[in-house]
């Protein structure tokens, strides 16, 4: 699931929202509100129109995304002056949002009200505490958004040439202002950025120019569109040589370290998460939940050892047995040129089982794209979704696929046995159906935009998770034994998540330790060790989001089951759960449970 949006620096940082806890007061509203508290509501409702509106001012890109257009095209500089000019907004928007009497709002009200409030103020801690603007080139990148006006039939192609047109003025200020912005910058995230910057040069050399011969522009708008294009291209590069002249000057023994340590570790937890826990907790939670997957792991390998590997002893070292095992079942896999066609293949399958289980609605006027993902968003994750946002709900979803064309035939035969036959199905369950494009499919169907855009990482990513539970609970892959182990080692990856965040940025664990216990512990290929190793170093809490969203919901279905008793339905707990757009796990557990007239305790 794509989890950056190249846009306005601070207020993309804090795209992954937190929550406050709303507090006694949040949970006091009545049920039905006095004529004093409606309209005390009727002008909350007015507040988040227009701060929504002034919000996407200083965040045109991710308006944008989200299918938001009043702005698109618009390319805010990323200067000293624009963050000041950001802060000054965050903080007069908070001094606005308090003049709000919390306890007269409805429940839906109150959980918007959290929700703005964190988004400002993780906003403020990520502009000046966190400061990731000064140390992390590779959040500069303005492809995404120029690839996403071009490929979204929001209006006439004339139109849209023409917006970008304007959107291209000041790329070369963008980064020239990237350039001053950033200071101290980490090898691990140079790295990042020239790769990321060297595949946005397509978006302005191939795929944009590509799109001119169906155009109507005339001369004058054609000739001004093609400067624009090569000055954006040649800032782009310019920016890329830069960079690597930069990392030239960096040796390896005083470069700055991409650890963030516990405090900030913790802080950014808080924003991003909003869980239950505190970072340290879930830490000590998943090594225990990683014992216990082991274990299942191995139950599986002793029943299945006869059947394939009958002629051999049985190791008496549980972890080697379950990866001899899972070495052997590895080599069923597609042949790498098939990849991205089998993931097309699957898709129709996957959604007609979950239909036919009855496991939550779906929509086929909403449509999913399976393409090649983009190069200028590869180098960061194999497989992701690109969602429309809320204000242009019907418009494409993209499952983004990197094909395995760049792989040498040692890398990608690694890659391909760890999505092997069935780890794939389970991949696609994750990405598409029923987890991500299914989830915010149905986000966007929220009549709260601030749930919507406003989007919590663990509770997008915890949904993931649990569909596959979802789907494998009800017999996905006929309930052979082959496909719960495969997917136990692929749950076994979103709990060592957590693990490898946590002892990495935290406790210094350095590169050797870490792939080690991916291939020992996760029993992950080198590849798949070597890309999260990567991954780890370039963000921070993020790959905590999978295990800590998938334990609170999966925590709270079965809280649900035991107050309901036989009146749970789980169809009808899916797609309540699902309405409340991207809210955090416990807002979710808050509204559902005065809603359907359940106490919290």
């Amino acid at each position: 699931m794509r989890v950056t949006k190249n846009i306005s620096i601070v207020l993309m940082l804090s795209f992954v929202c937190a929550c406050a806890s709303l507090g006694e007061k949040g949970s006091q509203v009545a049920s039905s509100e006095s004529p004093t508290n409606a309209e005390l509501n009727q002008k909350f409702d007015q507040f988040k129109d227009s701060f929504l509106d002034e919000f996407w001012s200083y965040a045109p890109g991710w308006a944008t995304y989200v299918g938001y257009y009043k702005y698109d095209d618009q390319l805010r500089i990323p200067s000293k002056d624009s963050r000041q000019a950001e802060r000054t907004f965050l903080l007069k928007s908070l001094v606005e949002l308090q003049r709000f009497q919390l306890s007269g709002l409805s429940t839906n009200n109150a959980t918007d009200y959290a929700l703005i409030k964190n988004q400002l103020e993780s906003g403020l801690w990520y502009l000046d505490e966190f400061r990731e603007y000064q140390w992390n080139p590779s959040q500069y990148n303005v492809a995404n958004i120029f690839g996403l006006i071009i490929n979204t039939d929001y209006k006439p192609l004339d139109e849209r040439l023409r917006t970008i047109t304007k959107r291209l003025e000041n790329v070369p200020a963008y980064y020239a202002a990237a350039k001053e912005s950033i200071n101290n910058p980490t090898l691990q995230h140079i790295g990042l950025a020239i790769q990321q910057n060297q595949g946005a040069l397509a978006v302005f050399d191939e795929l944009i120019p590509n799109k001119l011969q169906q155009s109507q522009l005339n001369a004058d708008e054609l000739n001004l569109l093609k400067n624009r294009l090569q000055l954006a291209s040649q800032s782009i590069s310019d920016y890329v040589e830069w960079l690597k002249r930069t990392q030239s000057s960096i040796s390896a023994d005083n470069a700055p370290d991409f650890r963030i340590g516990k405090d900030l570790y913790e802080k950014k937890f808080k924003y991003d998460i909003v869980s239950n826990y505190s970072a340290e907790e879930l830490y000590s939670k998943a090594i225990a939940e990683k014992e216990q997957l082991h274990q299942r792991m191995y139950e599986i390998t002793q029943q299945l050892w006869p059947e394939y590997l009958g002629g051999e002893k049985m190791p008496s070292e549980p972890l080697v047995a379950i990866k001899q095992m899972i070495d052997h079942l590895s080599t069923r896999h597609i042949e790498r040129e098939n990849f991205v066609t089998e993931i097309r293949r699957q898709m129709p399958i996957i959604q007609k089982f979950m239909d036919d289980n009855k496991l939550l609605d779906s929509d086929p006027t909403r449509p999913l794209v399976v393409r090649e993902a983009p190069e200028y968003q590869r180098g960061f994750a194999g497989a992701s979704v690109d969602a429309p946002g809320p204000y242009d709900a019907t418009a494409n979803t993209y499952y983004n696929v990197t094909p395995l064309d760049d792989f040498t035939p040692e890398q990608a035969e690694s890659y391909l046995r760890e999505y092997n036959h069935w780890i794939l199905q389970v991949l696609n369950i994750h990405e598409a159906i029923p987890g991500h494009y299914t989830q915010l499919m149905h986000a966007n169907k929220s009549p709260s935009k601030i749930k919507s855009v406003f989007g919590n990482g663990a509770m997008i990513e915890g949904w993931a998770v649990y569909s596959e539970l979802m789907m494998m609970e009800a017999g996905y892959g006929n309930n052979e034994p082959e496909m719960w182990l495969m997917y136990s080692k692929w749950n076994l990856r979103a709990v060592i998540n957590t693990i490898l965040d946590y002892q990495i940025q935290v406790l210094g664990m350095q590169q050797q330790a870490a792939i080690d216990m991916l291939i020992r512990e996760g029993f992950q290929e080198q590849a798949e060790a070597d890309g999260k190793w990567r991954r780890a170093t370039v963000s921070q809490v993020q790959l905590t989001s999978y295990y800590n969203g998938y334990a609170e919901i999966l925590a709270f279905r079965e809280e649900l089951k035991a107050k309901m008793g036989d009146k749970f339905d789980l169809r009808s707990f899916h797609n309540k759960f699902l309405s409340y757009g991207n809210s955090p796990v416990p807002v979710i557990r808050k509204l559902m449970l005065a809603q359907w007239g359940l106490s919290e305790d």
